[in-house]
């Protein structure tokens, strides 16, 4: 009995744990996102249109969003644990009108 209670505790603090880092793109301060970036430091462009949903980045890597023609670029050195959030947080304002997530892996040089 005991061992099945312990499981089940394991189990139910790897789930927390999993939701945590979900929402916590949703929650976290801006400056753990990343830093705007000049346009010109971009590593690489990312065109938005109406029908993008989501962006795929790594860890590091300073892309340069257009939409529409409109362009701002973003540093994503942000905190490790961020593993998405809503482009609309770092976006200058006016220049997104739908949801855009933004989806953060690891750099593999940063891990060891």
């Amino acid at each position: 009995m005991k061992c099945k209670s312990i499981k089940n505790v394991v189990v139910g603090l790897t789930l927390s744990a999993a939701a945590l880092s979900s929402i916590a793109g949703s929650i976290a301060p801006i400056k753990l996102l990343g830093d705007s970036a000049p346009i010109t430091a971009a590593d690489r462009t990312v065109k938005i249109t109406s029908e993008t949903k989501y962006v795929n980045v790594v860890g590091g890597q300073t892309v340069k969003f257009d939409v529409d023609g409109k362009q701002f670029a973003w540093s994503f050195d942000g905190a490790q644990s961020i593993e998405s959030f809503d482009l609309n947080r770092v976006a200058p304002a006016g220049v997104l009108t739908h949801t855009v997530t933004v989806y953060v892996s690891v750099n593999p040089s940063y891990e060891g």
